[in-house]
């Protein structure tokens, strides 16, 4: 299937927001998700490298910001 891999990185950098967390100033969350999204959000510059035995993975700050952005516009009931 042809696909937008835009669309799909956006809503996977929408769902990282769902399960991040703060720790110790720096954003976190699962990476229990498609490896080749996690890859191409790694190169945006949203996300530090996924590639480690970590179960969790680090959002940038542009990353953490735009992550809570996507998120609200996808799955927010609004005002």
């Amino acid at each position: 299937m042809d696909y937008d891999t835009d669309k799909v990185d956006d809503a996977v950098l929408a769902l990282l927001h769902l399960t991040s967390w703060d720790e110790h100033g720096i954003s976190r969350a699962w990476k229990g998700h498609d490896w080749e999204a996690l890859e191409r959000l790694h190169r945006k510059g949203l996300i530090a490298n996924p590639r480690s035995n970590a179960k969790s993975l680090v959002l940038t700050d542009e990353g953490a910001g735009r992550s809570r952005e996507l998120f609200e516009k996808l799955f927010g009931r609004g005002s």
